[in-house]
């Protein structure tokens, strides 16, 4: 793959590393992000350069990546006068990163689609872990003409990367992704709490059931961490409260029925009560024991 000018919008945990890969893949990588020490640590790290302001950034690029908070940090880089898009030359590609609602991917779809250039939504799982390991699974929504140009940038942090459909569907799958998580965590850790109240051990349990049906990456990778009371592991409660309001907001739009999701929403509404809200999402094993 041929040399290419980019910019990433965006140097939070899993930004920077990404924006990492990309630079030591040959890239020509200029980086921004709010708190401009943070970007000033990247280039000492990995070279490349920083700029001002996501225009800036975006000055000349052929790819544009941003990897934010959310639809409003990411309105913040996209539009008006300092923004990328003001930034970018007709036929550039953005392609972000962030997990945001399917209404601000429209939104910014059609603002790109205004100023000739091509709008990817390709959020991401796989953790901070997963971007420091360039092990991301990404998955896609746009053209498929812009999807074909981003994908081989993109494979510099991916380990799976897939065009699901139009603009927005890749905002979708990850919804999918987080409304899937959302009900096995809370199995995950009402059967170590059963167990517990059984007077079980818990590792023994987990031993054994997790060769079977019951068996999920959660299990084999947060069951210690949870008997250990240790919550320090991965995505935090605030953020997957952000994310099962989008998918609550456009299950109302679609008609799904989330009736799990909305409950364990809820869980980890207590679970922020506790003062969880930096905690992993494991903490709904936390939540049950504070029940008693």
């Amino acid at each position: 793959m041929s040399m290419a000018k980019l910019a990433f919008l965006g140097m939070g945990v899993m930004g920077a590393p990404m924006a990492g890969h990309l630079q030591s893949a040959g890239h020509d990588v200029t980086v921004y992000n709010r708190t401009a020490s943070r970007a000033q640590d990247w280039v000492e790290a990995h070279g490349g350069a920083m700029a001002k302001t996501p225009r800036e950034a975006a000055q000349g690029a052929d790819f544009v990546m941003a990897c934010v908070g959310n639809d409003d940090d990411l309105r913040s880089v996209c539009l008006g006068e300092d923004g990328a898009f003001a930034g970018m030359g007709s036929g550039a590609v953005f392609i972000d990163h962030t997990t945001v609602s399917a209404r601000v991917t429209a939104e910014l779809n059609d603002a790109a689609d205004a100023v000739q250039i091509s709008f990817v939504d390709a959020p991401i799982s796989g953790g901070q872990a997963g971007a420091e390991n360039g092990a991301l699974s990404i998955m896609c929504g746009g053209d498929e003409g812009a999807y074909a140009r981003a994908e081989p940038i993109m494979q510099s942090y991916a380990k799976l990367c897939r065009r699901i459909g139009e603009s927005g569907a890749g905002q979708m799958t990850k919804m999918c992704n987080q409304i899937a998580i959302a009900g096995l965590v809370q199995g995950l850790s009402e059967a170590l709490h059963f167990a517990d109240k059984a007077g079980l051990d818990g590792r023994a349990v987990v031993e054994v059931i997790s060769q079977g049906a019951a068996g999920s990456w959660q299990m084999n990778n947060r069951y210690e961490t949870m008997l250990d009371d240790q919550f320090e592991h991965g995505f935090a409660v605030d953020w997957m409260r952000k994310d099962l309001g989008i998918c609550l907001d456009t299950a109302n739009e679609n008609g799904a029925s989330l009736p799990v999701a909305a409950l364990v929403d809820q869980f980890y509404k207590d679970v922020q009560k506790m003062g969880g809200g930096r905690w992993d999402t494991s903490s709904l094993f936390k939540r049950l024991k504070a029940l008693g």
